[in-house]
């Protein structure tokens, strides 16, 4: 049994906001996962591990096999899947991953042992606050899949790592369409990420050195382009 994930977890990220029956034909008609991945796809459903769902997999293996980075930073490991998928479909990247939740950290480093064949993924255990001072080295491509209210946290210190030209995927952003209302209609457990949310878009969306996008898939993807060395967040308090 794993305890990190409840069924009294956040469902909001498993209420994608696209029609029904759109999200089923995704889902459906795009090539699926075989071999480890849908191990470990069947064991996140099993279990209540959020993991990306199968609308984004296909996409994430469009952008690594598009784009081809080579040096991968991910905020947010859980047991491992969007590692192994971006590592399966980016063969040359080295990939960097951080998260802090012990049992999570344990899964992970059984799946990374047993499928990451090629020795791609660095799994770095801790707060990504405190992680991400330590790191030394440039990024092109940014997958952030943590604590949605610690986005806009997190952002200026990914944003010094990131190369010009570099890509920023921020996942679940949508909060099931809760971020399209006013925060009375929010319900409380769910303000601090509303908040946090809120305080991303106004630091990103118009920002003249990057260029932002908003793709709903699941429960929706920021997409940010580093498109200047320094990058003026602007004090969104």
């Amino acid at each position: 049994m794993v305890e990190s994930y409840s069924k009294n977890a956040n469902h909001n990220m498993r209420r994608p906001v696209v029609k029904d029956e759109i999200v089923e034909f995704m889902r459906h008609r795009q090539e699926q996962v075989t071999g480890s991945l849908k191990e470990l796809e069947n064991f996140a459903r099993k279990e209540n591990i959020p993991i990306i769902p199968h609308e984004t997999v296909a996409y994430f293996r469009f952008l690594m096999e598009t784009i081809q980075p080579k040096n991968i930073l991910e905020i947010g490991t859980a047991i491992g899947f969007s590692a192994l998928l971006m590592a399966q479909h980016a063969p040359n990247a080295k990939i960097t991953t951080i998260d802090r939740n012990p049992e999570m950290i344990g899964f992970a480093k059984e799946n990374f042992d047993k499928f990451d064949n090629r020795q791609q993924i660095t799994l770095l255990e801790g707060d990504a606050v405190d992680v991400l001072s330590t790191l030394t080295e440039t990024y092109d491509f940014v997958f952030m899949d943590s604590a949605k209210s610690k986005y806009i946290v997190f952002l200026p210190e990914i944003l010094k790592h990131l190369e010009v030209g570099g890509v920023v995927v921020l996942d679940d952003i949508f909060q099931g369409g809760d971020i399209a209302k006013d925060i009375m209609e929010v319900r409380r457990g769910q303000r601090t990420i509303y908040r946090g949310l809120q305080r991303l878009f106004d630091a990103t969306l118009n920002n003249p050195g990057l260029t932002a996008s908003l793709v709903p898939l699941g429960d929706g993807i920021l997409m940010l382009r580093k498109n200047q060395a320094k990058i003026e967040l602007p004090d969104v308090d």
